[in-house]
Formats: C-alpha cells, sequence, structure tokens
C-alpha cells in the first residue's frame, strides 16, 4: 500500500506466540473516533482503566473482550500523533475479532516499522536513535542491549549534531571572509578556521578507525576454527558451544562443509565455524570444503588454527590464535614462529579453562569501547556518511577560495545530516524502517 501518513494504523505489538495478554497498538488522526466506537469512552491520558471491547459500543452488539486501555494523546505519544493501546487476552480468536472491528472503525494494518517511521517524522526521533530502536528489539545479548539503548538514547546523534553544530559555526565565520574580503579581518579567523577544520577531521577519523568493534557487538564476533583433519576442530566446536553438533570420528575428512554454531561469550554473541581440515585431497566434494574453509578464515573476525601433537604447523594464518590439542599423548610446542601457543587435551580437560579465558578476553579486545569514550559506530551507513564528511574536510583545507572552502563545508554538514535524517533522506526511509517488526 505505501506509506500513507494520514491513515490511522494499528498492529499487533507483542509477539505472537502463546500468552496471557496481547497489546494492539493503534495510532493516527481518526484514533479518538475508534476508540470511541470499540470502547464506548476515551479514558484519561496515560491511565490505564479496564473498558469492555465491543464491535460497535453504541449498539453493545458483540462483545469481544475485557481489557486494559491507555489513550496516549499527541505530541506525548511514540508516534507523536494520538494513539492508544489495548491489552487483550491473547486468544488468536479475540485478537482477529478485535483486529476486524479496528478495521471496520476505520484503521488499516500498519506495515513493518510504520510507528517509528512516523515517530520519526514527526520529530519525537532521528533516523540514528530509530536504528537503535530496532537494533534493541533485535537484541540477543547484554552487548546489543547496552549498544542499542544508547543508541535509542541519542548517544550517536548527540555526536553528529554536536559536530553538524561546530561546521555550522565554521560557515558562519567562512561567509565572514566571503561577505567582507575588504574588512580587513585579521590573519587569526582563517587561521582558527583551518584548525578547527583540522580537530574535526581528526575527531571524525578516530571514530570511524574503531577497528568495527561497534559493528561486531551488533552483529556478533565470528571465530573460524581451522587446521588439519583430527586436530580436534569439531571436538572445540562441541565443547564450547556446549553441543554435540559436530559428528566427531577419528576417519580424517569427516567434515566436508562449515558448521556454524552460535553461543554467547562476555556479553557477546559468538559464532564458531567449524571447517574442513585443510589438506591436499583428489576427493572433489572435499576439496570443495577446503575451499568453503579458506573462505571463512579470510572473512573471520579471528582463526583459531588448532594442530595434533607433534604435527605443529608450517604455516601460521596472520593473527591466529594457535591451540595444540592431545596435550596428553604428544609434545606441544610453546611458541611457534614467535606466537604463544594453547596447550590442551578435550580428551583429559587439560587447558581448557584457559583457553575458555583467552577467548573471552579476545571478545572483549574486539568489541572494547573506545578509548576516546565516544559512542562505537554500528553501521556501515554511519561510516560511510562520516568518512564522506572527512573527505569533504580535507578538499576544504586544500582550497585557496575561501567560497570553495565553504562549498565543501556545507557538503560535510550535508552527510553529516543524512545519518540523522535533517536533509536528504527519502531514498533511505522505506531500507531502515522495514527492518522493524510489525509492531514497531
Amino acid at each position: 500500500m505505501g506509506y500513507q501518513a494520514e491513515d490511522t494504523i494499528f498492529a499487533l505489538s507483542t509477539g505472537i506466540e502463546r500468552a496471557a495478554i496481547a497489546v494492539l497498538r493503534v495510532s493516527g488522526a481518526g484514533s479518538r473516533d475508534i476508540l470511541l466506537r470499540v470502547c464506548g469512552k476515551v479514558p484519561d491520558a496515560r491511565k490505564a482503566v479496564l473498558r469492555k471491547i465491543w464491535t460497535n459500543a453504541s449498539v453493545q452488539d458483540d462483545l469481544l473482550d475485557e481489557a486494559l486501555v491507555l489513550w496516549f494523546p499527541g505530541p506525548r505519544s511514540y508516534t507523536g500523533e494520538d494513539g492508544f493501546e489495548l491489552h487483550l487476552h491473547a486468544g488468536p480468536a479475540i485478537i482477529r475479532a478485535v483486529s476486524e472491528a479496528l478495521v471496520n472503525a476505520g484503521a488499516r494494518p500498519a506495515e513493518p516499522g510504520e510507528f517509528t517511521r512516523r515517530a520519526f517524522v514527526n520529530g519525537r526521533m532521528d533516523l540514528v536513535e530509530a536504528e537503535g530502536i530496532a537494533d534493541l528489539v533485535a537484541a540477543e545479548t547484554d552487548g546489543q542491549r547496552k549498544l542499542a539503548l544508547a543508541q535509542a538514547d541519542g548517544a550517536l546523534s548527540h555526536l553528529y549534531s554536536g559536530w553538524s553544530e561546530r561546521l555550522k559555526k565554521l560557515l558562519a565565520f567562512q561567509e565572514a571572509l566571503i561577505d567582507f574580503p575588504d574588512e580587513d579581518l585579521p590573519p587569526e579567523v582563517e587561521d582558527g578556521i583551518n584548525q578547527e577544520i583540522q580537530k574535526l577531521q581528526s575527531e571524525m577519523q578516530q571514530h570511524v578507525a574503531d577497528g568495527e568493534h561497534g559493528e561486531r557487538i551488533r552483529q556478533g564476533v565470528v571465530f573460524a576454527i581451522t587446521g588439519p583433519p583430527n586436530a580436534g576442530k569439531s571436538s572445540l566446536l562441541n565443547w564450547l558451544t556446549g553441543r554435540d553438533t559436530a559428528i566427531v570420528s577419528s576417519k580424517a575428512g569427516t567434515t566436508r562443509d562449515a558448521l556454524e554454531v552460535a553461543c554467547i561469550l562476555a556479553g557477546i554473541k559468538v559464532t564458531f565455524v567449524d571447517t574442513a581440515g585443510l589438506r591436499e585431497t583428489d576427493d572433489e566434494i572435499e576439496a570443495e570444503g577446503v575451499r568453503r574453509a579458506l573462505f571463512h578464515v579470510k572473512q573471520a573476525d579471528c582463526v583459531l588454527q588448532m594442530f595434533p601433537a607433534n604435527e605443529a604447523p608450517d604455516d601460521v594464518f596472520p593473527g591466529a590464535i594457535l591451540i595444540g590439542n592431545k596435550a596428553d599423548i604428544g609434545k606441544i610446542p610453546k611458541t611457534i614462529q614467535g606466537k604463544p601457543v594453547l596447550a590442551i587435551s578435550l580428551k583429559k580437560g587439560n587447558g581448557l579453562p584457559e583457553l575458555y579465558a583467552f577467548l573471552k578476553r579476545k571478545v572483549e579486545e574486539l568489541t572494547a569501547a573506545s578509548t576516546s569514550g565516544a559512542p562505537l559506530l554500528t553501521r556501515a551507513r554511519h561510516k560511510a556518511g562520516v568518512l564522506e564528511a572527512v573527505q569533504c574536510l580535507q578538499a576544504a583545507l586544500q582550497q585557496d577560495w575561501p567560497e570553495l572552502r565553504g562549498e565543501e563545508l556545507r557538503l560535510a554538514m550535508r552527510a553529516l545530516g543524512r545519518l540523522t535524517g535533517h536533509v536528504g533522506v527519502e531514498d533511505l526511509l522505506d531500507t531502515i524502517f522495514g527492518q522493524f517488526c510489525i509492531g514497531k
């Protein structure tokens, strides 16, 4: 149907699983009339009251449920519009009947993200905060929850808005140089502009050079487990995740495809990928497994390179964590090519607590907060926008003419404005709000 701001919309904001309560959320200009039709009376604002829900309250022809009703007059509501909530009993027949009554009263089902899109359009939040709401709804770990809460609360928005305000002041000084070229403005004015541009550029560069820590918290950290056949990769996967997911066999080449299992480590979502054993083979299927294993090694945030006792590898993957297994039956070197080796025995349990603690510290390192205290980047869209602003500032520093410098500053402001939604965002809206569930 497409986004229509004048419509009154509704959606089930709670899950579809069996539960005691189901919340139907309604928003739009016709909310008061619809509430009167199904309840007969509008309660005081933001006070929960018990009401009978009818198909048509004026004639009380069909009682649908008895529910808690909350009225949220705009602009002090989630969307900034008039709206209400019906806290129904969660029987499917009740939800279906009340939904039909709302449609008959003039509402329509909401599209994904439409409630939050209206909140953005009505100035209740900006785009970065809206993305934080989407991440908060999808959060599975403590790390994701904390990051999403900070973003929804405006941590990133305040940073970007602060940069925009500083750019605005720079533009004011720049305009003075353009409009009053014969007024003999002191040279300190232009020097001050360039110094502030350099300072802003440095802050933005530090922000985007966070090592993708924020994106790892949001999307999760990926560890690829690699090594030769029979090194114990599948056994390690099962131990790390606490599940017998991978088939363990003494026969070489058992694992042909990559097997991914997610768990939570240090409050962060971590995906371990068990890969095929690395070796030369004439078996077409196993060779494809080796190719895929190398692909996952390149894509992973960190590589766990395993080898069995007495078979130390000649080549070490860059940045790999070296794990020597079967320490109970053979010798494992303390270092290989200057890198420390974690000696374990999956069979006897030796070294496993130390390995777990090491991996936990590695996850914390890969997702550590910025040393500057600035909020972490969470999306490629944010990184691209800030990088565009950095490039504009670099171009501004290279301009001799104040008019050209001013234009680059304006372009930098537009790049930041597109992040928060203050300029040039129409083509972004469908993509961003389409990520939401229906009731948000």
